[in-house]
């Protein structure tokens, strides 16, 4: 892995205050790897963002981490699906950040499963369960916490996933800030803006509380 994609993340970590272990870090390169490197289940990243795994993907699926830390949600023993997982962002750097919570990796797409697979054994996550189905058909209920990374709208993805979350759980989605800034006044969400290194484009992670 480029040492300019590891010193940009290491500087978007500490300047959010968050420090992580050498093992984590290394896990955290090795699945940036797999990712770009891995091209026996299809390409699962255009080579543009190849270049970029670490300084975009990578710190922005960090992100939901970097708030709950800040905000010191408890997180231990508590179970996360990530609707749409694709090709693992953000639910493996989440769960190899995170390995006290249970992780669901929700994926309908079968090459997209095999690889989530193959990453789970090779980076020994124990923490992680792939489901290759839609979250709807998945089973999965009474989640202390669901995420998505650019799947649809907030109000398509909160209509999807509201249905999984225990009371009080949180449904967490990151977004361009572009793409959600008519929510700005919504009571029920809360946002959280942030930059992304080397990016032009303002980003939020927007979150809503089941009541």
């Amino acid at each position: 892995m480029d040492e300019m994609q590891k010193n940009l993340l290491l500087k978007f970590l500490a300047d959010n205050g968050v420090e992580l272990s050498a093992d984590t870090l290394d896990k955290l390169y090795k699945f940036a790897d797999l990712v770009v490197e891995t091209k026996e289940f299809g390409n699962l990243i255009s080579p543009k963002d190849s270049e970029k795994i670490l300084s975009r993907h990578i710190t922005d699926s960090l992100v939901p981490y970097i708030y709950m830390s800040k905000n010191n949600v408890a997180l231990k023993g508590k179970r996360w699906a990530d609707m749409g997982a694709g090709a693992g962002c953000p639910s493996f750097p989440l769960a190899i950040a995170m390995p006290d919570v249970q992780f669901y990796a929700v994926e309908p797409r079968n090459k997209r499963v095999q690889f989530m697979n193959f990453v789970k054994d090779e980076l020994h996550l124990d923490n992680m369960t792939v489901v290759g189905k839609r979250f709807e058909t998945s089973g999965l209920a009474y989640l202390d916490f669901i995420s998505c990374r650019a799947l649809s709208t907030f109000e398509n993805d909160w209509e999807r996933a509201q249905p999984g979350l225990a009371r009080g759980g949180i449904f967490a989605t990151l977004k361009s800030y572009n793409n959600i800034v008519h929510l700005e006044n919504d009571p029920a969400v809360h946002i959280y803006k942030y930059a992304l290194p080397q990016e032009e484009q303002e980003y939020a992670l927007v979150t809503r509380g089941n009541e």
